[in-house]
């Protein structure tokens, strides 16, 4: 029920190969979101904010390519990875894929294995905990893989709610997170959950940050959210 795992979102018309695709990626530990519709995909976008997309070039209607670039013009997504998939081969194509803001361009028929480490490098560029990696912010070390992690020398023992705030947090420091992006991120879109139940754990994750007198790592910033450092 949370969202602990990243999200791909699946664009593409043929049926089997959604499928397919889809699950490979459920195999390997991704959240799943799939369409075979360009129009529908612009919404779900908005709606689910996917952690990455893989988007056909060749659909009905609207095109991959131009739901490439209405994604990329908002400014909400701009950073979001789009591996654009197409069995045009022309390099003037791959390079028109590129410059509308495609973070990566894979050919058809392609190798399963080889699109789902290109997944995994973009989502190391994004979000680096969900990828399985280390993540350092100041004297707070977080590692994703043994869910542990350590102020200085000294483990922190957070629960599993305070472990996934924590590394939405040192994913992206600065960051301004709202309480309903933090629920959507940590929480997930699938099961109702109180905007106040951040700020009980926000308080349950303060505590054990600064259990040894450290200094206080979260913002509170008022009227937005919250922000590490």
């Amino acid at each position: 029920m949370t969202r602990a795992q990243p999200s791909v979102l699946v664009v593409e018309d043929e049926p089997a190969q959604r499928e397919v695709l889809s699950y490979n990626l459920e195999r390997e530990g991704f959240r799943v979101i799939k369409t075979g519709d360009g129009n529908e995909a612009v919404m779900l976008v908005e709606e689910e904010r996917p952690d990455l997309i893989l988007l056909d070039w060749m659909l009905p209607g609207t095109s991959g390519i131009e739901i490439c670039r209405q994604i990329k013009m908002k400014p909400a997504f701009r950073l979001t990875p789009v591996i654009i998939v197409s069995a045009r081969t022309e390099e003037a194509d791959k390079v028109r894929g590129l410059e509308i803001g495609a973070d990566d361009y894979v050919v058809k028929p392609y190798s399963l294995v080889e699109l789902l480490a290109r997944v995994k490098a973009q989502l190391r560029r994004t979000r680096p905990g969900a990828a399985g990696e280390y993540l350092i912010y100041d004297d707070i070390m977080l590692d994703a893989e043994t869910h542990k992690a350590f102020r200085g020398e000294n483990e922190l023992k957070l629960g599993p709610t305070e472990f996934r705030l924590l590394m939405t947090f040192m994913e992206k420091p600065g960051r301004v997170w709202s309480r309903d992006q933090l629920l959507d991120r940590v929480w997930g879109r699938e099961i109702y959950v109180d905007t106040r139940t951040v700020d009980v754990h926000i308080a349950r994750l303060r505590k054990v940050l600064n259990s040894s007198g450290e200094g206080d790592q979260i913002r509170t910033i008022r009227g937005a959210g919250y922000a590490l450092g």
